[in-house]
């Protein structure tokens, strides 16, 4: 067995980090993980930013846990490195401070920047022809949703123009983090093609699409793989992570890029369902593919060459929150010791559980498949694939005077399988997606999730040891391949096998597919209506 090499990945989310040190010889192991939360600060207009320093605090408290817990010493940890959450900007000054909180991937506040910017003339997928072409030939891609980060920088540009004044470059979340370890700037090549001004042929910036844009290049940092070493701790970032000055970073990758990595999903074919805050359908292709009209694009993996094929639902896991905030728990304090005690009789069997999601799962179980007729639509921030539109809201459709919470707690979790069988169809029609599909995040924890997934999309389901956490083993991956302890990232899938197998019942998908297709046509239906809602005109 080779010497083991003791590394830290960092998991950013939307809602927290996930720190994790895991040991890498012949095998991948978990050694220590910790989590801790921020803050996702939701404004009007459809603004939503985060606080880079609330990254950082909540990275050097569970730093300090995971060290604690795994008795390693510093100077063991051979390398550092990040999964991250994507589509972020943090527009930093030449010290790597933010010159205003960062933007979210949810920001849609940027709608007049949008228009300004790919609107006008004869319009091909909602945006200016002969732009939308150029797009696509450079970048693979065209930036055609509100929420493309182009859009974040120009309305910063517009809007606050003195804050636009002190930027020196334009970061996204775990390369502002690696600018605060080391002190050098750069973005990797999965970050920098979410920008929608990355040349994939040149595999660097594009200038056409910057002059198109109005992007200064000099706010543009240097593009580097996911696997390379970028830098070393320096002594004021050791000092404040309790980590030993000198410790090799590396560029690390998106979450988008990674998770599939960590989910085992690395092979040209291979598709993945993530399930976490968001969600999304991933299959790893070999070439650059676009559907404009459904907004799903193959973008930059962290294998050279390699590409996922991306559809996303920016509130997934979120949904299934939201119904345990505002329906599982009372917030009108009928019940007043709310998350205690969850214990249920079921005959002479009483069982105890040990938090509100698992006590969820075990109340919808006994619900049957279709939720009694009851249809949720998980667009609580508005949606962007495989329709885009930032006025599109989450709704509960068909409520009788049968229905009851549980019901509705059940049509949630149906909702969001809903939206992920969309995209594997969607994407079918580009290319072909895998039979078997790996699913990993938080959801897939849920055993009953799992079985409504299988159930939902007719597709055998696959899930890997702590499936919530297959960000940071995918970032431990890089820095494997970085370091040389494995040659290639399509190595990993040895490192991961399923650990369990849910089939499809096809009975239950006979009632899926009724559901299914009125779940399409609640967005047609309603579409006008949100509109009239939510639109800002």
């Amino acid at each position: 067995m080779a010497e083991p090499k003791y590394v830290i990945a960092y998991d950013i989310g939307t809602t927290g980090v996930k720190t994790c040190i895991f040991s890498i010889s012949d095998k991948i192991e978990l050694l220590a993980a910790a989590s801790e939360g921020y803050k996702l600060y939701v404004m009007p207009a459809g603004g939503a930013e985060q606080d880079p320093d609330e990254w950082w605090t909540a990275m050097r408290n569970s730093t300090n846990v995971v060290m604690k817990k795994s008795k390693i010493k510093k100077e063991a940890i051979s390398g550092i490195s990040f999964c991250s959450q994507m589509q972020g900007v943090v527009l930093v000054d030449k010290d790597a401070n933010a010159v205003r909180r960062a933007f979210s991937y949810m920001d849609q506040r940027a709608t007049q920047e949008l228009k300004d910017g790919m609107g006008g003339g004869l319009q091909v997928a909602g945006g200016n022809a002969v732009k939308v072409l150029k797009s696509l030939k450079y970048t693979g891609a065209a930036p055609l949703s509100v929420k493309d980060p182009i859009w974040k920088y120009k309305w910063t540009q517009k809007n606050e123009p003195e804050n636009f004044k002190r930027v020196y470059k334009w970061l996204d979340v775990k390369e502002y983090l690696i600018a605060r370890m080391t002190g050098e700037f750069v973005m990797t090549h999965d970050s920098a093609f979410s920008t929608m001004i990355y040349d994939i042929k040149k595999k660097t910036w594009s200038e056409e699409m910057c002059k198109m844009l109005g992007v200064n290049t000099a706010h543009l940092a240097k593009i580097v793989k996911s696997t390379d070493k970028v830098g070393e701790l320096t002594e004021k970032a050791a000092e404040e992570l309790g980590l030993a000055e000198g410790t090799a970073v590396f560029g690390g990758g998106g979450d988008a890029s990674l998770i599939g990595v960590g989910a085992g999903a690395v092979n040209i074919g291979d598709t993945h369902i993530y399930q976490g805050t968001s969600g999304w359908v991933s299959t790893v292709v070999d070439k650059s593919i676009v559907d404009t009209s459904s907004m799903i694009a193959a973008i930059v993996g962290a294998k050279d060459g390699y590409y996922n094929y991306f559809a996303e639902l920016e509130t997934a896991g979120k949904c299934v929150e939201w119904v345990k905030d505002h329906l599982a728990l009372d917030e009108i304090d009928i019940y007043l010791d709310k998350s205690h005690n969850l214990k249920r009789s079921k005959g002479d069997m009483e069982k105890i559980y040990t938090n509100l999601f698992e006590y969820m799962a075990a109340v919808i179980s006994e619900v049957p498949a279709g939720s009694n007729g009851v249809i949720f639509t998980p667009w609580l921030h508005g949606n962007r694939c495989p329709f885009e539109d930032p006025n599109s809201r989450g709704m509960f459709f068909n409520l009788s005077l049968d229905t009851g919470k549980s019901e509705m707690i059940r049509a949630v979790y149906e909702g969001v399988c809903f939206h992920l069988r969309w995209f594997l169809e969607t994407e079918d029609k580009k290319i072909k997606t895998s039979d078997t599909i790996r699913f990993v995040g938080g959801g897939a924890l849920s055993d009953v999730t799992c079985q409504i997934l299988a159930d939902c999309t007719g597709r055998t389901v696959e899930t890997v040891d702590s499936p919530q956490n297959i960000g940071a083993v995918g970032a431990a991956i890089v820095i494997a391949v970085g370091s040389g302890i494995i040659s290639d990232i399509t190595e990993a899938k040895r490192f991961i096998p399923a650990s369990k197998t849910f089939k499809p019942n096809f009975a239950h998908k006979a009632v899926y597919d009724r559901n299914y297709k009125v779940y399409k046509n609640l967005y047609k239906s309603n579409k006008e209506n949100f509109a009239i809602l939510n639109g800002q005109n």
